[in-house]
């Protein structure tokens, strides 16, 4: 059976509809970094005009009693039935990644007194890793490491190896960054526990393109970002997920107004707030959850199982070109063949990757390079055809062809005197 090609997998793919809706990139070849920042909207321009002249030029600071201060909640609830299987009252949406990992880590450490332990894996991106040793300075607790496979990720009996009755917290990405390996939340969720511990998971990499069993799975905390998959723009704020049953439990330590019982008793000390609202902090940022609204439009439109499948046939398709047309060339696949184990983004790798990556972004193909030589392909879904998957590795193609000729050409001389 030959394979199909990439004008026939657009014209059977029922979520095909979807990529006329985002906003044209003059120049634009093929975008293969989703998985970093996703595309705006095309309706996205004229609702943040909308914004601007109605809810903030209109009605100015009645908007905050009127819809503001229930944003980071009623958006949160639809993050998590979207996206997260989890039921509302859950989740909210308040700061970065970083200082919300910071909130939530902190406040489970010190919600296991007499554990010392925090594990997390060695391949992990840097904010959590960073952020989990100066928690384990500030608390007094150790760092246990999982070495894992960059090509690959954590697995099931890795954590079990590591975890005992001395850990505290173990923190591990949903989808590695890296990779693209998706991990056994739920399997990794209950070893945890049966340990005593609780688990973070992050989610940035495969919020809004894979399912996620959060209440399904008991899964303890979560920490995402919202501008990769759910489309919110540059420095768009994450959210964080708390089980409903630890909410009571924790106690975040960046205490602001927002996180108060009464937010404006400007009372002279700290009562948290019933629920999510304990982790709150400061002001909401309501300008940067305005895009993702509509992305989350099309997610509820579309549903995140159809989501997924079109992200798997994706993944799939790269990689059978790269198989193709690429591994010829001195590539490797540095993700997982099988799609059950697999994000919606593929990393390869070439010495001359960093030399093609340049050589692409001028010819507007948009992948993303990761040191030391991998290139990552971020397919988002809804925003991204077949066809722009091939038009992308044909360009890798030549653009790698042409480095390899030109780092073989030996070094030209000066002529004689």
């Amino acid at each position: 059976m030959t394979d199909p090609t990439a004008a026939e997998l657009d014209r059977n793919d029922p979520l095909a509809r979807f990529t006329d809706r985002f906003h044209p990139s003059e120049g634009l070849v093929a975008y293969l970094d989703g998985n970093s920042l996703g595309r705006p909207l095309r309706v996205t321009a004229e609702r943040l005009g909308d914004f601007v002249a109605e809810d903030w030029g209109g009605r100015l600071i009645r908007a905050w009693d009127e819809q503001w201060m229930a944003l980071p909640f009623a958006l949160g609830d639809r993050i998590a039935a979207a996206t997260l299987g989890a039921a509302a009252g859950q989740t909210v949406v308040a700061d970065s990644t970083t200082v919300l990992l910071y909130k939530l880590m902190r406040a489970a450490v010190d919600a296991r007194p007499g554990r010392h332990e925090i594990v997390l894996d060695d391949d992990n991106f840097p904010t959590d890793r960073f952020v989990a040793e100066g928690i384990a300075r500030e608390r007094g607790l150790r760092i246990r490491w999982i070495s894992v496979d960059p090509a690959r990720g954590v697995e099931l009996e890795q954590v079990r190896a590591a975890i005992g009755p001395d850990t505290a917290l173990v923190v591990l990405s949903h989808v590695a960054y890296r990779s693209g390996f998706l991990a056994d939340l739920a399997g990794i969720t209950r070893a945890v526990h049966d340990a005593g511990a609780l688990v973070l998971w992050d989610l940035c990499h495969s919020v809004g393109s894979v399912p996620i069993p959060l209440d399904e799975a008991d899964v303890d905390l979560a920490v995402g970002c919202t501008y990769k998959y759910l489309n919110g723009g540059p420095g768009a704020p994450a959210f964080g997920y708390v089980a409903r049953r630890l909410q009571s439990e924790l106690e975040q330590p960046v205490q602001g107004w927002m996180g108060a019982a009464d937010v404006f008793a400007m009372g002279d000390g700290f009562v948290p707030g019933e629920g999510m609202r304990r982790f709150l902090s400061g002001t909401p940022p309501v300008v940067g959850m305005l895009a993702m609204q509509h992305m989350l439009d099309l997610i509820e439109e579309a549903g995140i199982h159809a989501i997924r499948e079109k992200s798997v046939a994706l993944t799939e398709h790269a990689l059978r070109r790269v198989e193709a047309q690429l591994v010829p060339l001195g590539v490797t696949i540095a993700s997982p063949l099988a799609s059950a184990e697999r994000g919606s983004h593929v990393t390869i790798r070439h010495p001359e990757f960093r030399a093609v990556t340049a050589r692409l972004w001028e010819r507007g193909v948009i992948p993303d390079f990761r040191a030391p030589d991998g290139l990552r392909l971020g397919l988002s879904p809804l925003s991204t055809s077949f066809t722009e998957v091939q038009l992308g590795i044909d360009a890798i193609e030549a653009a790698l062809l042409e480095a390899v000729h030109d780092s073989a050409r030996p070094a030209s001389t000066a002529p004689p005197a």
